[in-house]
């Protein structure tokens, strides 16, 4: 009993524990994840050439920025084509007075397609062709430009050509035919006749009649400078101009298109006959290399002209500045200029060349190509251009550094190895001479000539005197062993106007005017552009 009734209270009280125990709650929906906000659509970008600093080619780069709006009286175009010109070299270099502080995007001129209007603009579709015009920031693939200084380009114009028109062709416009006042019968001096603005000069200078023109360039670019309409190609690497001129036209020239600045500017103003005008556009004399130098901007200072309203007075003379990048607020004299272009244009009167095309990713190429004078016509930049390889042997510009001179140990051991292998050569031969000398005596008692022996003896004596030469001229071309290596100096910040004259005077006497630059500074002053 006892143990059943155990049992019982056992099932008795597991009984009520299973009653006691609560009821799982049923779990409960998981409430809905609330939608993510729509993310906001990317802003779109576009390929720009930024100049990051001023200094030598590494200071370009291709970067992604935000494609710009068209605002009001804007037009949004999409860029084919844009030119490249010798001012954005010298603004890299930080030598140009129209400057932004860097970052900055380049680019004056370009032609393409019109993507978009702003408000209040008309005269303009979406879909055409058209020529623009800028201050600067046209090396991007979407350009916004106010719609008064966009034009139509003709129907058999290329992007190309339309992007090399602008800068070269009105700038030579205003300077021969304003400034100038080129009639029939007068004669010109175009210095820089192959670059991009002497292109140009030569052709609009044509349009006048019985016009003779002088034009300078290397003798490589004579056969196309005289095909384009120059009477006189000088070459200015082996000719004084200023002489040539005066042996073909003793009285000189009507008019002097002046880019080079400096002793050049004076030559000029020399050159011209009475009621004759230089106009000045440029200081092309300043740039040599790829970056700046202070001492060639300091001489070409020096070196520039002073005069006097009196002088010009007495000698009826006149002297004129131009730079299109000034003419802002001028847009319609500009636009009545750039029709007139386009219908000389479409009459076939004028045809711009085109020297090259370059993808936005080879600027600083382009830039070398104008930097070291190799175009002729203008230097294109493009942005649906793919990057081309550069041909064997050619290598990409880069800031070059310094090559490092050998130590005067190293020069003096190998100077010393040289000439103990030459005197061992020496030995060698006077060696088999003997003995040769010898076999003959001991065969005959005495030397007898062959003329297999004289031939050995010949050819002796001639390897002799080559290694002797040889030695003579290694020392010719060789420095000095205490010659002190010469160092240059890089300076970033231009110097002012009068510091710049005050180191000059180190270089140019007061009492010692320079008249001519020298031949390998006149390279760096005659294919500019």
């Amino acid at each position: 009993m006892a143990e059943g009734g155990d049992a019982a209270t056992v099932a008795h009280e597991a009984g009520n524990a299973v009653q006691e125990t609560p009821k799982a709650e049923p779990e409960k929906a998981a409430a809905p994840a609330e939608p993510a906000p729509p993310a906001e659509p990317a802003e779109p970008t576009v390929r720009t050439i930024v100049l990051t600093g001023h200094g030598g080619y590494d200071k370009l780069s291709v970067q992604q920025k935000p494609q710009p709006k068209a605002g009001k009286g804007e037009v949004l175009v999409r860029v084919k084509a844009a030119g490249l010109n010798f001012s954005e070299l010298m603004v890299r270099q930080g030598l140009h007075d129209r400057m932004t502080k860097p970052p900055v995007v380049l680019g004056m001129e370009a032609a393409g397609v019109i993507e978009e209007l702003g408000e209040d603009v008309s005269g303009l579709e979406v879909g055409q062709n058209v020529i623009c015009l800028a201050q600067t920031g046209m090396w991007r693939e979407i350009v916004a430009v106010p719609a008064t200084n966009v034009f139509i380009m003709p129907e058999e114009m290329s992007y190309e050509e339309g992007a090399a028109i602008p800068l070269s062709y009105l700038t030579a416009y205003f300077m021969l035919f304003d400034f100038g006042n080129l009639r029939p019968g007068k004669s010109l001096l175009v210095h820089i006749a192959a670059g991009g603005v002497g292109w140009a000069a030569t052709q609009l200078a044509k349009t006048v009649d019985n016009v003779t023109i002088f034009g300078t360039a290397s003798a490589s670019k004579h056969d196309a400078i005289k095909e384009n309409g120059v009477d006189h190609p000088i070459d200015y690497r082996t000719r004084d101009y200023a002489e040539e001129i005066k042996n073909i036209s003793p009285k000189g020239v009507d008019v002097v298109l002046d880019p080079l600045g400096g002793a050049d500017t004076s030559k000029g103003l020399q050159l011209l006959r009475p009621m004759g005008k230089i106009v000045t556009y440029g200081s092309a004399n300043m740039v040599k290399g790829e970056n700046r130098n202070l001492m060639k901007m300091a001489k070409t200072l020096w070196q520039s002209t002073s005069v006097s309203p009196v002088s010009l007075v007495k000698t009826n003379k006149a002297i004129a500045g131009f730079q299109l990048a000034h003419l802002t607020g001028e847009i319609e004299l500009v636009r009545s200029a750039f029709q007139d272009i386009l219908n000389m244009y479409k009459d076939g009167k004028i045809k711009p060349r085109i020297d090259s095309v370059w993808a936005f990713e080879q600027v600083a190429e382009a830039m070398q190509q104008m930097n070291e004078r190799r175009n002729i016509g203008k230097v294109i930049l493009s942005p649906e251009k793919e990057p081309t390889k550069p041909a064997e042997g050619d290598a990409a510009p880069t800031s070059p550094l310094k090559k490092k001179k050998p130590s005067l140990f190293r020069r003096l051991s190998k100077r010393a190895s040289r000439s103990k292998d030459e005197g061992e050569k020496k030995d060698e031969v006077k060696q088999e001479e003997q003995e040769k000398a010898d076999d003959n005596k001991a065969t005959n008692g005495h030397v007898q000539q062959t003329p297999e022996d004289e031939k050995i003896e010949d050819e002796a004596a001639e390897t002799e005197e080559k290694v002797d030469e040889a030695v003579k001229e290694e020392k010719k071309d060789e420095a000095p062993a205490e010659e002190p290596e010469k160092i240059e100096v890089a300076v970033e910040n231009p110097a002012e106007t009068d510091d710049a004259k005050a180191a000059a005077a180190d270089v140019v006497p007061d009492d010692k005017p320079v008249e001519n630059e020298e031949k390998a500074d006149g390279d760096a002053s005659q294919e500019a552009n």
